[in-house]
């Protein structure tokens, strides 16, 4: 950053006494800096140390002892990191106190997780939330590896399992369909299509063909299941008027296929349904809350792309109904170097390329990239409010809103077109709010997709105004709800 811009980070810093995903104040040289680096170097919108503000005195401006013994001490916590750090510092001077900024870079998923060498990997690998550094889990640790190495989880041989444990007419089914137009692979007999075609490795039965042709996978694996339910608020632990902390709960299994029409039931069962008759035609429409195009769309992400690894193999899928809203939630985050605001937009790393390619042979899935999109789509053609993603610690979310969530908003706000999250953001920017806060106080993992998603629109329309209109793209930028808005 240039000293103008650490000088407004400093005021805004003093002014409204605040740390962020992104931002963490220190006096001066505290002790060591190496959670810090280690947190901001393993998320996607890196991160600035700032020193010279106390937080102990409500983050008065306090300066520094020694700009270059300091300057000289981060460089060299900086170089005991795994990869090392290469920090961008800037130095300015106020009223005989200097001031400064160290600039922690994103590094590159596959040089993940970046950790300090002298605690070593496990112990010395951070991930930011909020504003804390916390220690990374051995999951979030695996994750960065599995994908660096290549590890293929949904080829994993299953050594409990033998030929007997897969139904012998849906494998049938299956090769029938996978000889159609492959004259060649037609000519292998069937257990080598099988061998070939990673259903059996190793002589057992791959995590894939259990979980699509196995009568039973949870005799295998008991938390490979879907559990569903349908709660009578806003957030967990609302209850009814019964005193009832569910409306619905189920438990589904089976295999892919019967978990994807169990859960795809259990939302229809859980949601109203509108019907509209053309008084031209008579035609009688179902209108659903949400539109079912688009969550099956979300269940079957959660299927094919979940982690399948044994670090979540105890985890089932989630699918949660709210009175707003619908969460489908899976266990192992995006996966690779794929970012939330890349979703839909560019072809991703497949986690589960064996068993993506086997759900489309039998006809479950296109595997041809379209699910997020088809999920937008469809949302906004029912008048939905867009979907929400997000992925964090090790799960990865969906969040459909009902319609009615939206009309309800829009009842109560200007007569501006304005969505309910849009509402949110100008009522949190009544005092001025960097891109940072906003998508922190919004819980969006993902700064740059936040904004161009729901900041910049709302620049674009004049709603929010921008404190250095010169500097656009600047980190330290802030956005005041216009006037007109108040």
């Amino acid at each position: 950053m240039t000293t103008a811009d650490l000088k407004a980070l400093i005021e805004r810093v003093a002014t409204f006494r605040t740390e962020s995903q992104t931002l963490e104040v220190k006096a001066a040289h505290e002790g060591n800096l190496y959670n810090s680096l280690s947190s901001f170097s393993n998320q996607d919108e890196g991160g600035v140390i700032l020193f010279g503000l106390d937080e102990s005195k409500g983050l008065a401006k306090v300066g520094v002892y020694d700009p270059f013994d300091l300057q000289n001490k981060i460089v060299e916590q900086c170089n005991e990191m795994i990869p090392k750090v290469r920090p961008l510092i800037t130095l300015y001077e106020e009223d005989g106190m200097y001031f400064l900024s160290a600039e922690i870079p994103a590094i590159d998923s596959v040089d993940r997780p970046c950790y300090y060498a002298g605690k070593g990997r496990l112990k010395g690998s951070y991930i930011r939330v909020g504003q804390s550094d916390e220690p990374m889990t051995e999951y979030e640790i695996f994750s960065y590896e599995a994908f660096r190495k290549k590890y293929r989880e949904d080829i994993r041989p299953v050594q409990r399992a033998n030929d007997a444990s897969l139904d012998k007419d849906a494998l049938q089914r299956y090769l029938l369909k996978l000889r159609q137009n492959k004259p060649n692979l037609s000519k292998l007999d069937d257990q080598q299509i099988l061998n070939l075609m990673s259903m059996i490795v190793d002589g057992r039965p791959s995590i894939s063909a259990i979980l699509l042709f196995c009568p039973y996978p949870q005799a295998y694996f008991p938390q490979l299941a879907i559990t569903a339910i349908s709660v009578p608020g806003t957030m967990m632990g609302d209850t009814s008027m019964y005193h009832e902390r569910f409306i619905d709960n189920k438990r589904l299994e089976g295999s892919l296929e019967e978990m994807l029409t169990g859960a795809l039931t259990f939302i229809m069962n859980n949601m109203k349904v509108s019907t509209i008759v053309d008084p031209a035609t008579g035609k009688r429409t179902d209108n659903t809350e949400y539109p079912m195009v688009a969550v099956r769309e979300a269940l079957l992400n959660a299927l094919v792309h979940r982690d399948y690894s044994m670090h979540t193999e105890g985890m089932p899928i989630q699918v949660i109904m709210y009175t707003d809203r619908m969460e489908v939630k899976n266990p192992g985050g995006l996966y690779g170097r794929l970012t939330v605001d890349q979703l839909g937009k560019v072809q991703p790393d497949t986690r589960n390329p064996v068993l993506a390619t086997t759900m489309e042979i039998l006809s479950l899935t296109e595997n041809r990239y379209s699910g997020i999109p088809t999920i937008y789509s469809s949302m906004r053609e029912a008048g939905n409010p867009d979907p929400v993603f997000d992925s964090s610690r090790g799960f990865f979310t969906v969040t459909l809103y009902k319609r009615a969530f939206l009309e309800d908003h829009h009842r109560s706000i200007p007569s501006e077109d304005i969505s309910a999250i849009e509402h949110s953001i100008l009522e949190f920017c009544k005092v001025p709010r960097t891109r940072a806060e906003l998508a922190a106080h919004f819980s969006f993992k993902s700064v740059s997709y936040f904004y161009s998603k729901h900041v910049l629109p709302l620049v674009e329309r004049n709603l929010l105004v921008m404190g250095n209109p010169d500097r656009p793209k600047s980190t330290n930028q802030t956005y005041t709800a216009a006037s007109s808005f108040h």
